[in-house]
């Protein structure tokens, strides 16, 4: 593969960009014509499905810097991207299907929230049509690249909202991962991807793909970044089933890392992010972390078993309670690969779904004797790259290469985060990803911390009323457009 790219060019933090505009340095309105800028010298590059026209965005900055008391917001003038899945009133959503798409009416809790708390929506980001995919191929609009180069894919189905942060167009984006979408296309462009534990995030405003185990993520360039938002966007809501709070923070105490056997891991074929790995295997058992950390031997056979449940078994008819009747009606405006997955659902029964859950209920109490051995789990995030021609060559059996370490997260219910850890020998992107049982966030996000050489505050990851001013405000559904 001939890696002709430079790898992700972040652009400022969010800490940096608040500071700059309170302390006069920069402002929103400067912000948001960079972005703009940033935006129009790329042109139609599979990231953005669509962006706020240039004089309304300036318009939304200039109303935000003559709004009193809005310097004191945690976001203030930080501009985001919003995966095209996810509602913002006025806007259409599209799920990358122009024959699906409408204009919403109210915008979705989480945005809200980032909105209340000063930031500056700045567009809709690109996906695998209907969040159905891995690998950002399946998408009728431009398909993204990883800014790796060498004709990589983005990864997917969270393709725009990882490249827009991986470019500095934004310093964060907002995501959804069900089976690794905001997980995979992070480890393709050299970002952190983060998947909180379900319900932390109301989901009330995303167009399910399996609702039983969506999940509101994001994209950005650090942890402080993550901490930050976290603290705006996470949130009890009484309209999602799902909503639940937070865990508690980390206690500062030794974290138990547990490592697969060698023989495990799978890297199908691909000798160079072998060796990548497992070097960082090594640096991570010879660490010098502020925090005592310990490594045991875990299996990863019950959750690669949870895994294999996703597609092979009857979640995947979940998709149709959203998708039957568009499927049924305009199924020549699905692309093939998406509509084959999506007819695949078709032919199980209520009997298999009733298996399937209780084999699930199985492996979760073997997964659960576990985690009583260690905190975090540490694997790769994916065990190869391909190229675009290759997905599109064996669009299923790469995708389920992708997914091969991300499956079972929700399905588990663990929270995962994808940290960028350098490149393969060859110059291709290597990510590890960190996953912990459900509601142990913090403490995930420490040791992520840790490996980032990032000095982290011990607090949970929305227990930081610092950063955040409008943390003490209810959750609470706003109806009005932000166009």
């Amino acid at each position: 593969m001939n890696i002709s790219g430079e790898g992700p060019t972040l652009g400022p933090t969010v800490a940096e960009i608040v500071e700059s505009h309170v302390s006069g340095s920069g402002s929103p309105s400067r912000t948001a014509r960079m972005v703009c800028d940033a935006i129009e010298a790329r042109g139609d590059d599979g990231t953005w499905l669509s962006t706020v026209p240039r004089d309304q965005l300036m318009a939304a900055a200039a109303e935000l810097e003559a709004r009193p008391g809005a310097r004191g917001l945690p976001l203030y003038g930080v501009p985001f991207g919003v995966k095209d899945s996810i509602d913002v009133a006025g806007v259409p959503t599209t799920l990358s299907c122009p024959g699906y798409a409408y204009v919403a009416e109210t915008t979705a809790p989480v945005v809200q929230r980032l909105l209340d708390a000063g930031a500056l929506y700045v567009g809709k980001t690109n996906l695998d049509q209907f969040a159905t995919g891995l690998n950002g191929t399946r998408t009728p609009f431009t398909v993204p690249r990883s800014v790796y180069g060498g004709d990589m894919i983005s990864g997917g189905s969270s393709s725009g909202s990882a490249l827009a942060v991986a470019l500095g167009e934004v310093p964060f984006a907002v995501a959804t991962d069900t089976a690794g979408s905001g997980r995979v296309p992070a480890a393709l462009n050299g970002v952190v991807g983060y998947k909180p534990s379900r319900g932390l995030i109301s989901t009330v405003g995303l167009v399910p793909a399996c609702k039983s185990l969506d999940c509101i993520t994001m994209m950005a360039g650090c942890i402080d970044d993550v901490d930050r938002v976290m603290a705006v966007m996470a949130g009890v809501d009484d309209d999602d089933p799902w909503s639940r709070a937070s865990g508690p923070g980390f206690d500062g105490d030794r974290i138990t890392i547990g490592l697969p056997p060698v023989e495990e891991l799978e890297f199908f074929g691909d000798e160079a992010m072998r060796d990548a790995h497992l070097a960082f295997r090594n640096k991570l058992q010879n660490n010098s972390f502020s925090v005592p950390t310990e490594v045991v031997e875990v299996s990863l056979a019950p959750f690669l078993a949870a895994g294999e449940l996703l597609y092979s078994g009857p979640w995947v008819a979940e998709r149709l309670v959203v998708f039957d009747e568009f499927l049924d009606e305009h199924p020549e405006e699905i692309v093939p690969v998406v509509r084959d997955i999506l007819r695949s659902g078709l032919k199980y029964t209520a009997v298999d779904a009733f298996a399937a859950l209780q084999r699930l209920a199985e492996l979760r109490a073997e997964v659960g004797r576990i985690w009583r051995a260690m905190d975090v789990l540490v694997v790769p995030t994916i065990g190869r790259t391909f190229t675009v021609d290759e997905v599109l060559a064996q669009p299923i059996a790469a995708n389920t290469m992708l997914g091969h370490y991300t499956h079972f997260g929700n399905l588990l219910d663990l929270l995962g985060i994808s940290v960028p850890q350098g490149t393969t020998a060859d110059g291709r992107p290597h990510a590890a990803m960190l996953l912990g049982d459900a509601l142990s966030d913090d403490t995930v996000l420490h040791l992520a911390a840790e490996l980032l050489d990032e000095p982290r505050a011990h607090a949970s990851v929305v227990g930081r009323p610092e950063l955040n001013s409008v943390q003490a405000k209810p959750l609470q559904h706003n109806r009005k457009a932000v166009l």
